[in-house]
């Protein structure tokens, strides 16, 4: 399986093995990030240099994305796996499939 699925399964992955609820699960850490902090961290992970630049004129929509990890919780499962690393590895599955 690819990087993300691995890291998932490095966190101690027991509550989506055994969740059979209908409702969808958010995966994440809880934490809130923004939306040009997430960039920085995109771009530092795939060695990207340049500018990263935001249209003030264009719609924003949401600022920043929580996702709500209440039913996760629930399940008894956490993230352990900091975003840096998780994006880290999930690039490195990439660039190893696109080889």
């Amino acid at each position: 399986m690819g990087g993300v699925f691995r890291a998932l399964e490095a966190d101690g992955d027991v509550a989506m093995k055994t969740y059979s609820g209908a409702e969808l699960v958010n995966i994440g850490s809880g934490e809130d990030i923004t939306i040009a902090e997430f960039a920085r961290v995109v771009a530092e992970v795939v060695c990207y240099s340049g500018e990263i630049a935001f249209d003030a004129s264009r719609p924003a929509g949401t600022p920043r994305k929580l996702l709500d990890v209440s039913r996760l919780a629930k399940l008894g499962w956490r993230a352990v796996t900091l975003l840096h690393d998780g994006l880290k590895c999930a690039n490195e599955a990439y660039r190893q499939a696109i080889e």
